[in-house]
């Protein structure tokens, strides 16, 4: 067995991409993704058919020009959601704009649009993800949606008191930021290599996959944003892990033998102290962790950059 392979023995992977031909390729349980992937995806000529429907059906939701964009992207979002469920057998996550990052009431209205979408499609709500940004108000408007069954992915998560914030608001699954963690670590250091067994995103999931473990929490973790296949193989044995096309390539070469790294049954073992998630002790930790502070406010700020383009890329065919 390849690399992959053995890997899927141990974790779900799911794909990273927009690219419906990788995602045929790998095979992957689950996909994921956000307004990067799909604006590089929606530029390519093999998809100019789903953002002409998406235009389409926006001119007719309303004659102003605003609420037609608006109508489009959620469209766009939606359209490539479902040529991926055309092809996984589980879950596509789907990205609230993360311009709402810090607005619970209209992060919830948007997750209620971009259900309705998929319903008027024909598919289930259970094979959808919200996906919304592990802030404070982000977490609260999860929490309102898990209870009205509605699932979801919290993601720029990049601390073990946004994990387990989550967990208690009863999220179905989380996505903390391997790579963007170790980034950030790189760049403090002054080093231009940290190893794999203690590269601080690795340490990281380990971590919340230990807390999540010994309390009990169900809450899945799915590892995302890798730099490297060595930072995936230190977390064989997570719930899931997110990958991009050109690792799993990487992965489906190698012949590295692959073993669980994380093992549920001895985090119950663990001596772990139990942290409090109120909203002061959120605040708090999180201004103490000046790397999560950072990397949670830098990567809203990016996907709205790459939202914005492709609200510009948009609005220049309409």
């Amino acid at each position: 067995m390849n690399s992959l392979e053995q890997l899927k023995k141990f974790t779900k992977v799911v794909a990273d991409t927009g690219d419906f031909e990788s995602i045929k390729q790998f095979k992957p349980l689950d996909s994921t993704t956000n307004p990067s992937l799909i604006y590089a995806a929606a530029q390519d000529i093999k998809y100019s058919h789903l953002v002409e429907q998406a235009l389409s059906v926006a001119k007719s939701y309303s004659t102003l020009r605003n609420e037609q964009l608006e109508h489009a992207l959620d469209v766009l979002a939606v359209n490539f959601g479902l040529e991926i469920l055309k092809i996984v057998p589980g879950r596509v996550s789907t990205e609230v704009d993360a311009r709402l990052s810090f607005d619970t009431v209209k992060t919830i209205e948007k997750a209620h649009k971009l259900i309705d979408l998929y319903a008027q499609a024909g598919i289930d709500k259970e094979r959808i993800l919200i996906k919304i940004a592990a802030t404070r108000e982000g977490i609260r408007a999860a929490e309102v949606l898990e209870k009205e069954g509605i699932h979801t992915n919290l993601t720029l998560l990049f601390s073990l008191v946004q994990a387990i914030a989550c967990a208690r608001a009863g999220v179905q699954l989380i996505s903390p930021f391997v790579g963007r963690i170790l980034d950030w670590y790189k760049k403090d250091r002054g080093v231009s290599h940290i190893d794999a067994t203690e590269d601080p995103g690795v340490l990281s999931v380990a971590a919340i996959f230990n807390y999540y473990k010994k309390f009990g929490y169900k809450t899945e973790i799915m590892g995302a944003s890798f730099r490297n296949k060595e930072e995936i193989i230190e977390l064989a044995g997570c719930d899931l892990l997110t990958i991009s096309p050109n690792l799993l390539a990487e992965l489906e070469n190698s012949s590295l033998e692959i073993s669980p790294r994380l093992d549920g049954q001895m985090a119950q073992q663990m001596e772990i102290d139990e942290i409090p998630t109120d909203e002061i002790s959120f605040r708090w930790l999180m201004n103490e962790d000046a790397m999560a502070t950072e990397k949670l406010a830098e990567g809203i700020r990016k996907f709205s950059v790459d939202l914005v383009k492709l609200e510009q890329f948009i609005a220049e065919k309409m």
